[in-house]
């Protein structure tokens, strides 16, 4: 195995999320370049049908964005969870990484040629918000998973789910955050020993574009950390749906019981 499949063979020991196939495989039939969900028509379109089948609903904007929640939550739990066990991130380009979803299956990730990402020149001072207290090492840290998932996959995501499906960049960036955030509770969970730099890379992270202003990271010393998102992912639309932990109208309706 070369330097990147050792890395993601170490990865899968985290969880399920954090867990990419790589190499070759018998069963590749269906898999389809991550490039093709940003498309347009057809491939997005087919995915965002089965999550709302099964999800029993007739609105395929809310399927879409359970959709786009769950496939950042991937995106993220693999780039961060790289980035702290080795300091370095596995190369996610839409065109490298390929993914599968079966009328009754998870969405399945598959790299079939595994490598790292190209460590890419620092932001601008403009761009570079959030991890300018970090030291360097981090800072490159931040900079390589931000650009294996937020420059690389949410941008052209979030494009495309805005065209086809009207979702608010409000709704899409505040599942982004809440996707990475939930990445950092099932590695600090599983992984303890790397919990202090995990949760100040995903600090940073959420203080960046695009999830810059999304919602509150609240870190507490001993306590651990809590977000509260500034938008609604839309399940409570959902037959038998409800607010989730972080959502923005759990809040407004505590606000008016008051």
């Amino acid at each position: 195995m070369n330097e990147a499949s050792d890395l993601l063979a170490q990865l899968e020991a985290v969880g399920p999320y954090f867990t990419v196939e790589h190499g070759e495989r018998p069963d590749s039939e269906g898999f389809l370049p991550v490039s093709a969900l940003y498309a347009g028509e057809g491939v997005l379109d087919s995915y965002v049908s089965v999550y709302a089948r099964r999800m029993r609903t007739d609105q395929p904007r809310v399927a879409a964005s359970t959709f786009q929640l769950g496939f950042a939550s991937r995106l993220w739990s693999i780039a961060l969870g790289s980035v702290v066990l080795s300091g370095r991130v596995p190369d996610l380009s839409p065109d490298r990484l390929r993914l599968r979803l079966t009328e009754d299956g998870p969405v399945e990730l598959w790299l079939p040629e595994p490598a790292l990402a190209a460590l890419g020149p620092r932001p601008s001072p403009a761009d570079d918000t959030g991890s300018a207290d970090l030291p360097e090492e981090e800072r490159r840290s931040v900079d390589a998973v931000h650009a294996a998932v937020a420059a690389t996959h949410l941008r052209p995501l979030h494009d495309t789910l805005r065209a086809r499906y009207g979702l608010s960049p409000q709704v899409l960036c505040g599942n982004a955050a809440s996707a990475l955030v939930g990445a950092l509770r099932v590695l600090n969970g599983r992984r303890p020993d790397t919990e202090a730099r995990a949760t100040a890379l995903v600090a940073a992270l959420l203080e960046r574009e695009p999830l810059a202003g999304s919602g509150e990271f609240i870190v507490e010393e001993g306590l651990g950390f809590a977000y509260l998102r500034n938008s609604c992912c839309l399940y409570y639309r959902v037959p038998g749906g409800g607010l989730c932990g972080d959502c923005v109208l759990r809040r407004s309706r505590r606000r008016r019981a008051v």
